[in-house]
């Protein structure tokens, strides 16, 4: 289990070593990782075509999805919450993003397009088993393994080459404070929802380790466990972004670190422009910071807690 571990983390690790200096190739490899996350996720769904009775084993994964989202937000508004009380967060008046959503539709196009995806590759690999049989499935199952390692390469050159100074980030005490609140919430709402998923404890916690970083925990977790299982941790994720773009606006002026917490990793990239114009700058460096520390912190402890 360790070398399987180690054989997914290395290309990570080596990724994190390469240093860009020449924006093109930085845009390149951004490129890269979204051709890779639409490849595997349409690849997802075309192994999720293959499984046997596929309308009930769909109905199953939208209901525990919904029961772990449900869990692991119960856990995570409660802590936030508490810490909102504790930290002295401030926001000032919106100001617009230039080439921000202007609306909640807007802001989650990126995020239903992913789910898109997925249904063309269920469509896809019903297609596929139709004219080529089981075999379909076969390569396309090992297709996805071998995207994944490039993806995870290139997320690790995406995050060595962030602009996000090591130093920034221990010094800024509340983004610190909001991710590890997060984190320590989702996984003990994981820790309880597995058995109420009937799923294995470190299989609970590996799929509340996404932190809603959803196009990367559905495809660690189903190259592990399956498609199925796979896609609850998907959209399990997902639903953390989609509510989050609701939740934002109505609690930041109250709550900040609720609302900058919530959107778990995403509030350095998809959720940051609603964050910014809700909250104002002040919240900025703090979402950055705490979405940088669950994205460096979600796939190594998905892929550990997998092992276990």
């Amino acid at each position: 289990m360790l070398t399987g571990l180690l054989i997914v983390l290395l290309p990570l690790i080596l990724g994190y070593l390469i240093r860009v200096r020449r924006d093109p190739v930085m845009t390149t490899i951004n490129h890269g990782v979204n051709a890779s996350i639409y490849a595997i996720l349409l690849l997802m769904g075309i192994g999720l075509a293959g499984l046997d009775g596929l309308g009930s084993q769909l109905s199953s994964m939208g209901g525990q999805a919904l029961l772990l989202l449900a869990v692991t937000s119960a856990c995570n508004l409660v802590a936030l919450g508490w810490l909102s009380r504790r930290l002295r967060l401030t926001v000032d008046p919106a100001r617009a993003v230039a080439g921000a959503p202007t609306s909640k539709l807007a802001a989650m196009a990126g995020s239903l397009t992913l789910v898109g995806v997925v249904l063309a590759g269920i469509v896809l690999g019903l297609i596929l088993g139709a004219t080529l049989g089981e075999a379909s499935f076969a390569w396309a199952e090992t297709l996805a393994e071998w995207v994944l390692y490039a993806l995870l390469a290139l997320i690790g050159c995406q995050l060595r080459n962030s602009g996000m100074p090591l130093r920034q980030i221990l010094l800024n005490r509340h983004g610190l404070a909001i991710a590890a609140v997060l984190a320590a919430s989702s996984l003990i709402g994981g820790l309880l929802a597995a058995p109420l998923l009937d799923l294995p404890w470190n299989h609970g916690l590996a799929m509340a380790a996404g932190f809603g970083w959803y196009s990367l925990s559905g495809i660690l977790v189903g190259d592990e466990l399956g498609p199925l299982l796979g896609g609850v941790a998907f959209f399990n994720d997902l639903g953390r972004e989609l509510l989050a773009f609701v939740l934002i606006p109505l609690v930041i002026h109250r709550h900040p670190a609720l609302a900058i917490g919530y959107g778990g990793a995403t509030s350095m990239d998809f959720t940051l422009p609603v964050i910014q114009q809700h909250g104002g700058v002040n919240c900025v460096p703090v979402a950055v910071v705490s979405g940088f520390l669950l994205s460096l912190l979600s796939p190594p402890l998905i892929l550990f807690l997998l092992t276990l």
